[in-house]
C-alpha cells in the first residue's frame, strides 16, 4: 500500500489532470510544449514535521511544486489561463478527497526563457502547500 505522502501527491496529480491540462510527474521538460501549456508536478519537500505525542502524530506542511510552462505568440494569455485552471482545480477540492487537511497554492513568479530557433517559453514554479498528518514519517 502506498504511503500517505504518495497517495496525496497522486491525488494532486489527478486533480491537476482533471483541470484539462497535460500533467507530467517528475519528468524533464519535453522538446515540444502543447499549445495549451504543460504542468510538471514535482514531489517537493515534506519539511520537518511538528509532532504530537498522544497519539503519536506527525503534522506536515509539505511543499510540492508545479512547473507551469507555455510557449507561443500568446504566452501571457495562455499562461494566465493555465494558472487560473490550477486555482479552480485546487479550490474545488481543498482536501484532495479527504487525504489532506488543506491544500493551498502560492502565487507564481513567471519568467521568460529564450529558446534558440523557437518562440520563447513563459514558465513559473508554483509552490503548493499540502497540510496533512501521519502516524509515521514513512507511512
Amino acid at each position: 500500500m502506498p504511503s500517505a505522502r504518495e497517495m496525496i501527491i497522486r491525488a494532486l496529480a489527478t486533480v491537476l489532470q482533471g483541470s484539462g491540462n497535460e500533467v507530467l510527474r517528475g519528468e524533464v521538460l519535453p522538446e515540444r510544449v502543447p499549445a495549451a501549456g504543460l504542468l510538471i508536478l514535482r514531489d517537493g519537500d515534506p519539511g520537518e514535521p511538528e509532532v504530537t505525542l498522544s497519539p503519536l502524530t506527525y503534522h506536515y506542511q509539505h511543499r510540492a511544486e508545479i512547473e507551469a510552462v507555455v510557449q507561443g505568440t500568446s504566452r501571457d494569455t495562455t499562461f494566465d489561463t493555465l494558472t487560473a485552471s490550477i486555482a479552480t482545480a485546487l479550490t474545488a477540492d481543498r482536501t484532495l478527497g479527504g487525504l489532506c487537511d488543506w491544500v493551498e497554492a502560492e502565487a507564481p513568479r513567471p519568467v521568460d526563457l529564450p529558446v534558440e530557433g523557437a518562440a520563447s517559453l513563459k514558465a513559473a514554479v508554483i509552490p503548493v502547500v499540502l497540510h496533512y498528518s501521519t502516524a509515521d514519517p514513512l507511512a
